[in-house]
């Protein structure tokens, strides 16, 4: 279990810096690079759905693998343009960090808790997730609230609203987890890539933050 989840630290860290710096970097290069990264996720994402036997056996030219393509390509092609020309401004890039490291705190303390703790499986969907990872999940998504206090931009503060606001995001990012992951199950697959050692592919690593971030900015707006 320490080494994978060594590797699993590494290839985050490594990743979390990666969106770090487009993030920051210049515009064109911030907006080529999230194309870059919509197109290999698109190609996972396809290879996933070709691989679902309700899928392979379609007539009629494949007609859902065609629908079920075409709505993930939209959705994908949607969310990626939202990072590219909602999020990328110099007043948005440290909330979108923000959104970003919740998501990856999610992710980590899920796999930490359940490797530790262990305990019933929460759900016949992704067997290797527990309650104890869900729960911890929960917990380690209000660790970037504590680090982000200091960026006075966001004027944060430790409320019950903020924590709130976490609790949610990270919620909406284990939904997107699950997601993939009974997508993944319904493919046989374990993994939509092996470009990243630890994780998979790009579609395994992202999948709660493509659900999380929009949401984030569209619950801003109705709050």
């Amino acid at each position: 279990m320490s080494s994978n989840l060594f590797k699993r630290l590494i290839t985050s860290s490594i990743l979390l810096l990666l969106l770090l710096f487009i993030n920051f970097s210049h515009q064109y290069i911030f907006i080529l690079s999230i194309l870059i990264l919509g197109f290999i996720i698109c190609i996972e994402a396809n290879e996933m759905i070709s691989k679902i036997p309700s899928v392979k056996s379609s007539k009629k030219f494949n007609s859902k693998f065609l629908i079920l393509n075409t709505l993930t390509f939209c959705y994908i092609f949607f969310i990626f343009c939202f990072f590219s020309y909602v999020i990328h401004s110099s007043e948005s890039a440290v909330f979108f960090f923000y959104i970003v490291s919740i998501c990856f705190f999610t992710d980590i303390g899920g796999y930490v808790f359940g490797k530790i703790i262990g305990g019933k499986k929460l759900s016949k969907i992704s067997p290797n997730k527990t309650i104890s990872g869900t729960i911890g999940s929960f917990i380690s998504s209000i660790i970037p609230l504590i680090f982000f206090l200091n960026f006075d931009y966001l004027k944060l503060e430790f409320n019950m609203s903020n924590i709130l606001f976490c609790l949610l995001i990270s919620l909406i990012s284990q939904l997107g987890d699950l997601f993939i992951s009974f997508s993944k199950r319904k493919a046989k697959i374990k993994d939509t890539g092996n470009l990243l050692p630890g994780h998979g592919g790009l579609l395994d690593r992202l999948d709660g933050i493509i659900f999380a971030v929009p949401f984030s900015y569209f619950l801003l707006e109705l709050i």
